[in-house]
């Protein structure tokens, strides 16, 4: 069997990327974990759902930037001998789980707005608007921090997503508090709050589909598993047949395949395997790949005989 001796297609500019990225989440850890307090404080003294709602988010938020910037500390580790394929599937791991976190957000939400729409309680517009207009700059910030990251990278994705949500609430709470001090309609800021976690469950689906998608090993969707094979039947010399091709990723960003080539007689399995490995790498971003070179039938048949063969025996 031929394999990619590379460190999983790690390159020097996805290295920078990484540390840039990592980079990036911090400082909006900071920004988001660092208002939180204050946005609290005033949802509490102004009474209003808006701002509490976007002081629990931007809490959790917190906490899932502190464990996006975490995941990518790990994955800049070395891989060990149990850990083969490195850190890098914790990126996504923890996408899944902000993801996850969203959703909880987003019911917490809906149901407070219900109470506050069967009994609804007084708001003071003045202070809600100073507070919804600080942390609508705070959660820019962020946001601009976050903006120029790896957008492949699912674990910045879910970072965006989470100062997205942030940046949401703070418009909703800007806008509540406007419509409350122009004409003293109070129901307008469980309303918007409603609105926003509305908006929020859509992009937090997404991220949950495709994490979770990549956690089971799904091939990425900017792949055609069959299409690769039939590309590398048609442009390698040598090559008669792959078959038991696998295709995946660790975090949306690093492609990774297993495959078996049926090669003709007489060819060379050497360049055979180099030739795919190159074009899997330059023209489907596959940078790691493990090739097994075949002549005749599938190896993978006579295991499965002698399998069947060592069950009969001892039954």
């Amino acid at each position: 069997m031929a394999h990619d001796h590379h460190h999983h297609g790690h390159g020097g500019g996805a290295h920078v990327h990484g540390n840039t990225d990592k980079s990036r989440v911090l400082i909006a850890a900071c920004l988001t974990g660092g208002f939180m307090f204050a946005e609290a404080i005033g949802g509490v003294l102004t009474g209003s759902l808006a701002l509490l709602a976007d002081a629990g988010h931007m809490m959790t938020d917190s906490v899932s930037l502190a464990l996006a910037w975490y995941a990518f500390h790990l994955a800049g580790r070395a891989a060990t001998a149990r850990m083969t394929y490195g850190f890098d599937r914790v990126k996504t791991l923890v996408a899944y789980t902000n993801g996850l976190a969203v959703f909880v957000i987003g019911l917490w939400i809906v149901y407070e707005a219900w109470h506050r729409l069967s009994e609804p309680s007084p708001v003071l517009g003045g202070p809600m608007l100073v507070v919804a207009l600080v942390g609508l700059l705070v959660n820019v910030a962020a946001f601009l921090a976050l903006h120029g990251g790896d957008r492949d990278n699912l674990n910045m994705r879910g970072a965006i997503l989470h100062v997205i949500g942030d940046l949401l609430g703070s418009v909703a709470a800007l806008v509540a508090a406007l419509v409350i001090l122009l004409t003293g309609w109070v129901l307008i800021d469980p309303l918007l709050s409603v609105l926003v976690a509305l908006l929020l469950f859509k992009s937090a689906w997404s991220l949950v589909r495709e994490a979770g998608h990549l956690l089971l090993e799904g091939v990425p969707s900017s792949l055609d598993r069959d299409l690769i094979a039939r590309d590398i039947e048609a442009h390698i010399d040598g090559v008669r047949e792959v078959h038991h091709m696998h295709v995946w990723s660790l975090d949306g960003a690093r492609n990774m395949a297993t495959l078996h080539a049926c090669l003709i007689e007489g060819a060379d399995a050497h360049a055979a395997v180099s030739a795919i490995k190159r074009r899997l790498a330059s023209e489907h971003g596959i940078e790691h790949a493990t090739v097994e070179p075949e002549f005749g039938h599938c190896a993978d048949l006579d295991h499965d005989h002698d399998h069947r063969e060592h069950r009969t025996a001892a039954s």
